[in-house]
């Protein structure tokens, strides 16, 4: 089965099909550039050009940078125009997609969900952490498999700041950090995480999971098994569309 996936970033919004059968894109995924300010209209429209490039005409699984409720409505919205709080994501979206159904979903809830049934947290028990490195850094939790939604562990406080404005990838880009610098403040922050919830296991995505030999041997001192997305940056865009196709 193909349902179409959408993922929505601070500089990017990707999306393509997806085959649910074998949890990966079933066609080159199609980006366009994250507008700024990146309001509601924006963005919108800039996720209606990502469908419109495959002609799509059934349901949307579409993520979102911030927390999300009942699959519709935003409440934070740290990495876009702060116009997305308390806005109803899925009315907007599938008005703008022309009335096809539209499930939405926190970004790095979306790329966890599709870790653990396809990816690097398949068939793994007790607790698991999926982080996600970009603009800013996304969580997802899961305990024994199930997903514990809207975690929002980037916003965890590191040493007086939001640690994502320390140890997220547009961090280490700011302030032209070396992968032995960044890797130092990734490994306070999951020191930080790994202190609070005794994870048996880290996933790393994000783009930057395409980089891991350049950064994950730098980290050092965490009990937890810190692994690469397997799905990498892809991963967001397959766990919305199983997300929209668990939403019927």
């Amino acid at each position: 089965m193909h349902i179409f996936g959408v993922d929505i970033g601070g500089s990017g919004i990707k999306g393509a099909p997806v085959d649910l059968d074998l949890g990966d894109l079933a066609d080159e995924r199609y980006k366009v550039l994250t507008p700024h300010p990146a309001t509601p209209d924006a963005v919108a429209d800039g996720v209606k050009d990502v469908v419109d490039q495959f002609g799509w005409t059934g349901p949307v699984g579409i993520t979102f940078p911030g927390v999300v409720t009942g699959g519709a409505t935003i409440r934070t919205a740290a990495n876009v125009d702060k116009g997305w709080i308390d806005v109803d994501a899925r009315a907007l979206l599938g008005d703008r997609l022309g009335g096809l159904p539209v499930t939405v979903v926190n970004d790095a809830d979306a790329a966890g969900v599709a870790e653990v049934q396809f990816g690097a947290g398949r068939d793994r028990r007790g607790t698991v952490i999926m982080l996600t490195f970009g603009t800013g850094i996304g969580s997802a939790v899961f305990c024994d498999g199930v997903l514990v939604p809207n975690t929002e562990l980037g916003h965890l406080e590191l040493g007086g700041h939001d640690a994502e404005t320390r140890a997220s990838t547009k961090a280490k880009d700011d302030h032209e950090l070396t992968w032995e610098h960044w890797a130092k403040r990734v490994t306070k922050y999951l020191a930080h995480v790994e202190m609070l919830f005794s994870p048996e296991l880290f996933i790393i995505g994000g783009g930057v999971s395409r980089k891991s030999h350049k950064f994950l041997h730098l980290i050092e001192g965490i009990q937890a098994e810190i692994v690469p997305a397997q799905l990498q940056n892809n991963a967001g865009i397959v766990g919305a569309a199983m997300r929209a196709a668990k939403a019927g």
